[in-house]
């Protein structure tokens, strides 16, 4: 029987699999352990996770397992898994993240509940079936498949699940740089976000970075009465308003010239002109007049830069007094694409403010910032992987140059030198870090039968740049 038979035999057993309900079990076995990364007293359930669950799952497959401590203390423990078959073949670096956010238990629609999958027509409801749990479980499944029908795989897998990505992966760089050997590999091929739109399968070749910072301005100790002291007190609610007002315009437009994104190569605008933004029925409206003027919706998700405020806080919120506050914060972030040195953006912002009447105002990092990363879209791994998921599913496959989100992908890329590719299984209106989140049963089932494929394909027929022939 032809290789090409045995594949697509391959890909029918993994649709029966999901038809016959054994890869929502398997799933659901999953998301009942509550991996919520912010709550520290959750930490035993992310070893659980890793030791009692992928563990065995894999060892049963031939990986090798290892669960490691986070070297920052309190974090979430790492799982490297290898099947090494031949030093000489190809290897595959792969990633996932077995934390979630937290269940937000009260939120959810009647008679659904965040740590238990529960069908309601297409949709498979329960925390963590689309961010991350059920996408790195597809990938594991296909895996499995092509095991069960060839054998083998015909390359090395290294698998790294981390367990803190929810908080900002914790620990993860620096894990990565002491294991750099362990982790060497060919190239990154993993799965997170969401595709393009519902009916299109989709490959994005890196990620929007992300900054988090605060704006804060103090003027004085404790709010003074406003009938008292109002219009001889400087307000810093009013005051901070108007700074931001000089960053970012009353269409959200970057209004510093330095924030701005470099602009795009031919390639990029090229590829983003393919693309059709869609986030399916649970979407809101897009407003046409905000973000950067003269780009396309594509282009203002992955083609630009972005600033926004996530919360502005002055006074008691909760119980408003009447009253000049003492002072106000307002907690900003930004979107970036590669080309953006994320090590000036807070600089850039500080003396701006100065230059503008506001040197009061103190910018300070929040948390950890992700750098933006970018495969070019004419690189062989690209058209491989295309071709890969065409084969299997006679669609259009949309490449997206960078995710509009982020995620610890510059870890790979520049600490372990690693090319990535991604293979999104979710859509946009998915819920994550929501109630109600959820994956679509077709979607999912589609994405069974495209890893299936791309992992069969790397065993029978891998891209030239890791065989040797290709040097550019």
């Amino acid at each position: 029987m032809s290789t090409l038979l045995i594949r697509d035999q391959a890909v029918k057993f993994i649709s029966e699999y999901f038809d016959n309900g054994s890869f929502i079990n398997e799933l659901n076995e999953r998301v009942k352990i509550q991996t919520d990364s912010r709550s520290p007293e959750k930490l035993e359930e992310s070893y659980k996770y890793l030791n009692e669950n992928i563990t065995p799952y894999l060892n049963e497959i031939g990986f090798d397992c290892k669960t490691f401590d986070n070297p920052k203390t309190n974090a979430g423990p790492f799982l490297i898994a290898n099947r090494i078959e031949d030093e000489k073949l190809p290897t595959i670096f792969s990633y996932g993240h077995g934390d979630v956010v937290p269940g937000y238990d009260s939120g959810w629609f009647k008679g659904l509940k965040p740590w238990e999958i529960t069908q309601k027509g297409n949709k498979y409801y329960g925390r963590g079936t689309a961010d991350n749990k059920g996408q790195h479980s597809i990938n594991l499944a296909a895996l499995k498949t092509v095991l069960k029908f060839r054998k083998k795989l015909g390359f090395n897998f290294k698998l790294l699940l981390e367990t803190g990505e929810e908080i900002g992966s914790p620990g993860l760089n620096d894990f990565c740089n002491n294991h750099k050997e362990l982790l060497k590999s060919d190239f990154l091929i993993a799965s997170d976000g969401p595709r393009i739109n519902l009916k299109t399968p989709t490959i994005y070749l890196g990620t929007r970075g992300v900054i988090n910072f605060t704006m804060h301005l103090k003027f004085r100790e404790g709010g003074h009465h406003s009938g008292n002291w109002g219009g001889l007190l400087s307000n810093p609610a009013i005051v901070l308003s108007h700074a931001i007002s000089t960053i970012v315009s009353r269409s959200g437009e970057i209004l510093i010239k330095e924030l701005k994104a470099k602009p795009l190569s031919n390639s990029i605008r090229n590829a983003i002109s393919k693309l059709k933004h869609d986030g399916g029925e649970n979407s809101p409206e897009i407003d046409p007049n905000w973000g950067e003027p003269g780009l396309t919706k594509e282009e203002k998700v992955f083609g630009s830069n972005t600033f926004e405020i996530r919360s502005f806080k002055s006074g008691n919120i909760e119980k408003p007094a009447n009253a000049v506050p003492p002072s106000a914060m307002a907690y900003g972030h930004m979107r970036y694409i590669k080309g953006t040195m994320v090590k000036d953006i807070l600089p850039i912002i500080q003396n701006h403010l100065s230059r503008n009447g506001f040197p009061e105002i103190e910018v300070k990092l929040d948390g950890v910032p992700r750098e933006a990363t970018q495969l070019e879209p004419d690189h062989p791994y690209v058209e491989w992987a295309k071709s890969s998921i065409e084969k299997t599913t006679n669609k259009n496959v949309a490449i997206m140059p960078n995710l509009g989100g982020s995620l610890p992908n510059d870890i790979f890329v520049n600490t372990l030198k690693i090319p990535t590719i991604w293979v999104p299984h979710s859509y946009g209106g998915c819920s994550q870090h929501a109630p109600n989140e959820h994956i679509l049963g077709n979607i999912t089932k589609e994405s069974l039968q495209i890893m299936t494929g791309i992992w069969w394909d790397l065993g029978e027929n891998p891209p030239k740049i890791i065989a040797g022939d290709y040097h550019g």
